[in-house]
């Protein structure tokens, strides 16, 4: 199997087997203000949100975890019935694999989803570096692969780096990501891979007519954590090092999410998101869903009910939320009231200056 699909295959193996979490995604610095006197009914609170005109039951997505190896069809099948039941967005790992492979088997590690979910929300996914090589019809390949909604373009330089093999040429990115977004048939959305984004970044983003930033903050699982795993087994022992060095490197999700809301009208927060009221405190900074990937890989081993489960507990979660903040509906929590403490006001507060 080549180089690329058997990395998709450590990818899983790693997390599912290592210590890849970090803390400091800065949730727990942000409190919701309590209204006492809600005067709404929980069960009637509005949970839907539009994405690209696609109406959501709930602002969740499943972020893109994988595709690329036979050993991930079963996972990404399973993932995408549980998004299709849901109606919850869904996206898949780099399509790499799949756009430079000739083989049918790691194809349908993609194709299976939409053959398992024909009416959610999926989004395909390439990474920014390969947009150097890639031309647009080339990103149309993949979108045409799973019939896209909407195109992820993944920025993983830190990733890169610690990668023995890694791409570490990030010139000419940006006016790549702008011609891809110019004229794709679909929307584009930018997404970190969990070190998240600056203000600035995402405002260069959005004058790039970018369509979503999905920020991908530091505070879940690590990426850089993952790829000095990898390097360990091959005796790569700086890049290890490396690896280790950087392990919780980049701008916390909270703040990511805060920031970017700032300059773009639709962000994804995702980066150590793990409940329904993370979710409902993302939103609040101006997120217009939240994502998770790592706390469904667990329950997609299980199978498909197991997901819905996940996903209906954390609807309740950010019902729960909603309903003790008094927000009858996504856009009353995005207005609602909320105190910054601890480490994440201090770094939003020296951002400011």
């Amino acid at each position: 199997m080549p180089e690329t699909s058997d990395r998709k295959d450590d990818h899983i193996r790693i997390i599912e087997e290592e210590d890849v979490e970090t803390t400091g995604a800065g949730f727990t610095d942000i409190d919701l203000v309590h209204e006492a006197l809600p005067e709404v009914h929980r069960d009637e609170i509005e949970t839907t949100v539009d994405l690209f005109g696609h109406e959501l039951a709930a602002p969740i997505v499943i972020e893109s975890m994988t595709g690329g190896h036979p050993n991930t069809t079963k996972l990404n099948r399973t993932l995408a019935e549980a998004a299709e039941r849901t109606n919850v967005a869904m996206g898949v790992g780099s399509q790499r694999a799949g756009l430079e492979l000739d083989d049918e088997a790691v194809l349908e590690s993609y194709t299976v989803v939409r053959d398992a979910a024909p009416n959610a929300f999926l989004y395909g996914n390439v990474g920014a570096a390969q947009l150097l090589e890639y031309g647009v019809d080339d990103v149309e390949e993949a979108v045409a692969m799973i019939d896209a909604d909407a195109m992820a373009i993944h920025l993983n330089f830190l990733q890169e780096a610690v990668q023995p093999e890694g791409d570490v040429d990030a010139r000419g990115c940006l006016a790549a990501i702008e011609r891809v977004a110019d004229e794709l048939s679909v929307p584009v959305i930018v997404k970190e891979t969990g070190n998240g984004m600056s203000r600035e970044t995402a405002t260069r983003l959005a004058d790039a007519g970018v369509d979503a930033v999905d920020v991908a903050g530091q505070g879940g699982t690590t990426w850089s954590g993952i790829e000095s795993h990898r390097a360990a087994a091959v005796g790569a022992e700086r890049q290890e090092a490396i690896g280790r060095l950087f392990r919780a490197w980049g701008v916390p999700t909270a703040v990511s999410t805060l920031e970017a809301a700032t300059v773009h009208d639709c962000v994804i927060a995702s980066g150590g998101v793990r409940s329904g009221l993370d979710i409902a405190k993302a939103i609040a900074l101006g997120a217009r869903a939240g994502g998770l990937a790592k706390p469904f890989l667990g329950p997609a081993g299980k199978g498909v009910d197991e997901v819905v489960a996940l996903i209906e507990t954390l609807t309740l979660e950010l019902r729960t939320a909603m309903f003790v903040t008094g927000s009858a509906s996504l856009s009353e929590l995005r207005d609602t009231d909320y105190v910054v403490l601890g480490r994440t006001n201090e770094y939003i507060e020296q951002r400011r200056r």
